[in-house]
């Protein structure tokens, strides 16, 4: 069975440590045998395309590809579905439950049995690995792993194949480097199996070994100890979070709930959300915790969706804003009644705060500042106070819109004051709740198509054109059958009078011209202004007089990120403006997307941006910060990943990106939020 050496350490009387070696092929069918199971303590599987296609080619090359750590036991031990697209069988002898190791072997089983999210290709010449892609299906130098090394290949097939590829190495090189890859099957891997441990033992070495290395989010180690307290708790927690992903609120997932989960319990201590405090609790606290945060959910989705009109938690910036919402319901009895004044306070202050980006920064700090406000006297004037707002309400004005893309927060009031008035699909009529895509996000087109306004000869940037004034809330179909590269004039003469106002789109003929698209920017964040406050006001607290402060003052400061494609390159511009002063700085979207997979497994890198280099750090709450020029830039990964696609998604030529700047920035940076990217703003 592919094993060459096996040791074993004796510990007070009982074989306690057994090391083996094993083959890959040997693993890859234990795991089809239903013998390697996962414990319940693994966390998902979250390895990216990248990933999987280094360890193959470290398998190629002979790099080590590290140990395996396995529990093998006569208890009958709580498992988890592993992610190799097939089910286990039942195993005919005790499983070994898989400690370490889980992202490498379920990526091996996966491209070793052609999962079709692991189509891992060889380019034969350059030796070069990666995801499988239209181009590599087109080029017959690229050949797919699976092809090679998997249980059916024919090398003599392929490798007579590849003679007429064209390829620049002699025949006896091709067959060489095939047999290089087809050996990776017959690669060993070094095993530890612990025998007979408890398992709460076991989910303490859980614990210590996967701190080290890749480490594993806080929130993945406290759900370990939790587990072994508690064998069958993650099914409770998966449970709760598919039955709100059922109702389209996918993104209280079970990390969502363990931070809940972690404040409901605490009480103390500079910082609330520390899951330290999970850890150290009795069974007897977490299930109380537990019951408090159930609650919770179930009075605040529902207020969600029925009072503000939210379908998704795709249209909330932050999720934490929800935190002190579950946590005040979830304190109050199941059926409690709340007085009308006091929920729509609540929902004032949730609104005031995605709109004030409260965390969008240090999330703990503003979190366990709001949650000791809920027990006092008048919750809502105390966390409207933690706001700033103490006497005057807020107001959004038609400046605050400017510049703002779709990742500002003000993307949720944008589709709120559309929702609240009324505004249908163009295509087929339904409500635009209607239109939210597979992955749970509101389905939105641009109101001045893009191939309309690139080439115009008012020269308008990505920004405006991206603008959110430019966003309208319509399914893919309307995008496509209806506005497709046609400017407004042409085809809102199919929209009703009543639905064209639904939306905010205003009347003036001139206005819906690509000539007059400026005119159209200024118009549309009038109205969107205009429904964004009257909302606000429909739950303003009677204690908090109409705001008549003006618009802040002060030095603009702005980023926007901007992709150059051209002779086979390419270019993510930063364009910055702080203290009156500009600053451009050039990155390759390469060097910025393996930082960001590097940041995702919990390690810091520096990232090129012209001839200098910029640190680009992740912290407990896995917010991302990268410095550019005057700026520390601050954003989930998800963030990042999405501002770079956006960016490259009509890119420009690469013989207009703007020259970078010679020096670095002098001054003192400034925190910026990645949500306010393309934004003009007072400093």
């Amino acid at each position: 069975m592919g094993n060459l050496v096996t040791t074993a350490q004796n510990t007070g009387g009982r074989v306690a440590v057994e090391r083996t070696n094993r083959d890959v092929r040997t693993l890859i069918t234990q795991i089809s045998a239903g013998e390697i199971m996962l414990p319940e303590i693994q966390r998902g599987y979250v390895w990216k395309a990248s990933q999987v296609a280094r360890l193959i080619e470290s398998l190629y090359r002979g790099y080590p590809a590290g140990s395996l750590l396995f529990w093998k036991t006569g208890q009958l031990a709580e498992t988890r579905e592993a992610a190799i697209g097939v089910p286990q069988a039942l195993p005919k002898v005790l499983p070994l439950y898989l400690l370490d190791g889980q992202q490498r072997l379920t990526s091996l089983f996966r491209v070793l049995t052609d999962h079709p999210d692991a189509q891992v290709v060889f380019n034969i010449e350059t030796e070069v690995f990666q995801n499988q892609s239209a181009a590599t299906r087109r080029n017959r130098k690229w050949i797919k792993v699976y092809d090679v090394a998997g249980p059916d290949a024919d090398v003599f097939a392929i490798h007579g194949q590849l003679k007429g590829a064209g390829l620049a190495i002699p025949d006896p090189e091709i067959g060489r480097r095939l047999s290089a890859l087809q050996k990776i099957t017959q690669r060993d891997f070094h095993m530890e199996v612990l025998h007979d441990f408890e398992y709460e033992e076991v989910a303490d070495i859980f614990v210590r070994v996967n701190s080290g290395g890749r480490a594993l989010k806080t929130t993945d180690l406290a759900l370990a100890t939790l587990s072994a307290r508690t064998p069958g708790f993650l099914g409770q927690l998966e449970a709760e979070s598919a039955y709100w992903s059922e109702r389209g609120y996918g993104a209280l997932d079970v990390n969502f709930l363990i931070k809940a989960l972690t404040l409901s319990l605490s009480t103390s201590g500079k910082r609330l959300a520390s899951v330290a405090k999970l850890t150290a609790a009795s069974q007897e606290m977490v299930a109380a915790g537990w019951g408090t945060v159930r609650r919770g959910l179930a009075r605040v989705v529902p207020l969600l969706e029925e009072k503000l009109l939210i379908p998704t938690t795709a249209l909330v910036p932050s999720l934490a804003a929800l935190h002190p919402l579950i946590l005040y319901y979830g304190r109050h009895p199941e059926g409690a009644d709340i007085a009308t004044d006091v929920e729509d306070g609540l929902l004032y202050w949730f609104l005031a705060a995605t709109a004030r980006n409260r965390y969008g920064g240090a999330s703990d700090t503003a979190l366990t500042q709001d949650i000791r406000t809920l027990d006092a006297e008048n919750p809502v004037a105390a966390l409207l106070s933690n706001l700033g707002i103490r006497e005057g309400g807020i107001s959004v004005r038609a400046g605050d819109l400017a510049g703002r893309n779709h990742q500002s927060p003000y993307l949720m009031f944008c589709y709120l004051a559309a929702a609240h008035a009324g505004a249908s699909d163009w295509w087929d009529g339904g409500p635009i709740s209607g239109g939210v895509d597979r992955s749970g996000k509101p389905q939105y087109s641009l109101v001045h198509p893009a191939a309309k306004l690139r080439n115009h000869s008012g020269k308008y940037s990505s920004a405006e054109i991206n603008e959110l004034a430019n966003i309208v809330f319509v399914s893919e179909q309307t995008a496509k059958n209806i506005i497709g590269s046609r400017h407004p004039a042409a085809y809102l003469e199919s929209v009703s009078a009543s639905d064209r106002a639904a939306h905010a789109i205003p009347g003036e003929p001139a206005v819906l011209e690509p000539a007059g698209y400026r005119g159209f920017l200024a118009a549309r964040r009038a109205l969107l202004a205009e429904r964004i406050t009257a909302l606000l006001d429909r739950y303003r607290p009677a204690f908090l007089v109409k705001d008549t402060v003006t618009a802040e003052t002060g030095a603009p400061k702005s980023l926007v990120l901007a992709g150059y494609s051209g002779a086979g390159r390419s270019v993510l511009v930063a364009e910055a403006v702080a203290e009156g002063q500009n600053w451009i700085g050039w990155i390759d979207p390469s060097d910025l997307e393996a930082a960001l997979d590097a940041a995702a497994t919990g390690l810091a890198s520096d990232v090129p941006v012209g001839d200098e280099s910029a640190p680009l750090r992740i912290d407990d709450e896995n917010g991302v910060t990268f410095g550019l020029g005057p700026f520390v830039v601050r954003g989930s990964l998800d963030q990042w990943r999405t501002a770079v696609k956006d960016a490259f998604e009509e890119a420009q030529p690469l013989a207009e990106c703007p020259e970078p700047s010679d020096d670095q920035w002098s001054a003192e940076t400034q925190e910026f939020l990645l949500s306010d990217a393309g934004m003009h703003k007072a400093a």
